[in-house]
C-alpha cells in the first residue's frame, strides 16, 4: 500500500520539475519550450489528483505539497514567462504586472486550501492551472502570429491583469472532476472527444489558446449575457417581478 500511496507524490514532483524546467527555459530565452513545460506540469497536476482519489491516498501532506508545487508551476513560472516574453520592455511596470499575477496565484491557492475539502462542481475563481495554461497558450499563440500582430506586448499586459483578477474573483468556474456519463452517452461522447483531440493536435498553437480563452471568459460572458437579457426583455422582467414573494419571519406573538 505504501508504494501505491507514493504514486500521487511522484506526479506532484513531476509537476514541480516541469515548473522549474519552465523557469530555467524562460531565463535561457527558450520561450516556447518554457510554455510547453507548463502544459506538462498541468498534466502531472491532473494525474496526481486522480491517482490520489483512485487509491484513496489523499492526505493533508499531499494537499500542501501539491499547493507548493502549484505555486512554482502555475504562479512563478507563468509570471516569469510573461515577463521574459513581453513585459520586460515596460521596466518596473512590467515586473510589477508579473508580480501581481504571482501574488494573485498565491491568494487563489490559499483560498482553495481553507475551503471545505471535497470534489466540487464549481471552482470559486479561475483555477491557477487554467490561468497558467492561458498565459502559456497566449505566449505560444502570440509568438506564432507576432509578425502580423505587432501589439503583442500590450495584449499580454492587459491579459495578465485580467487573469489575475479572475483568479481571486468569486466567479464560478465549472469543474470537470464530477462529470458522470451514462453508457448510452459515451457512444456519442467518445467520437466527439476523438474529433476534439484531432483538431487540437492539428493546430495546437491556435486551438489551445481558443480553448483556454473560452474557459476563462465563460463566467463573465454568461453574467453579461444574463444582464443584457434582463435589460432588453421587459416582459421577462415584469413576469419575474410579478412572482409572489414570501417573507417568512418568526412569529413573536
Amino acid at each position: 500500500m505504501r508504494k501505491i500511496a507514493l504514486l500521487p507524490h511522484i506526479f506532484t514532483t513531476g509537476n514541480l520539475f516541469a515548473g522549474f524546467f519552465a523557469l530555467v527555459s524562460a531565463l535561457s530565452g527558450k520561450i516556447t519550450v518554457a510554455s510547453w513545460a507548463i502544459f506538462v506540469a498541468m498534466i502531472c497536476d491532473v494525474l496526481d489528483g486522480r491517482l490520489a482519489r483512485l487509491t484513496s491516498s489523499a492526505t493533508r501532506f499531499g494537499m500542501e505539497y501539491d499547493s507548493l508545487c502549484d505555486m512554482v508551476s502555475f504562479g512563478v513560472a507563468p509570471g516569469l514567462l510573461a515577463y521574459e516574453f513581453a513585459l520586460k520592455p515596460y521596466g518596473r511596470y512590467g515586473w510589477l504586472a508579473a508580480f501581481i499575477y504571482v501574488a494573485c496565484t498565491a491568494l487563489r491557492l490559499a483560498r482553495f486550501n481553507v475551503e471545505e475539502p471535497g470534489v466540487k462542481a464549481y471552482f470559486k475563481g479561475l483555477p491557477s492551472p487554467a490561468a497558467a495554461g492561458l498565459v502559456a497558450a497566449t505566449v505560444i499563440f502570440l509568438n506564432q502570429v507576432g509578425a502580423v500582430f505587432p501589439v503583442k506586448h500590450v495584449a499580454l499586459v492587459l491579459m495578465i491583469y485580467l487573469v489575475s483578477f479572475l483568479m481571486i474573483s468569486p466567479l464560478p468556474y465549472p469543474s470537470f472532476k464530477v462529470l458522470r456519463f451514462r453508457e448510452s452517452q459515451l457512444t456519442y461522447l467518445l467520437p466527439a472527444l476523438i474529433l476534439a483531440f484531432a483538431v487540437v493536435a492539428a493546430e495546437p498553437r491556435i486551438t489551445l489558446f481558443i480553448v483556454f480563452a473560452l474557459y476563462a471568459s465563460w463566467p463573465p460572458l454568461k453574467i453579461l449575457a444574463l444582464r443584457l437579457v434582463r435589460l432588453l426583455s421587459p416582459g421577462w422582467r415584469r413576469s419575474s417581478e410579478a412572482e409572489p414573494r414570501f417573507d417568512i419571519r418568526k412569529n413573536e406573538d
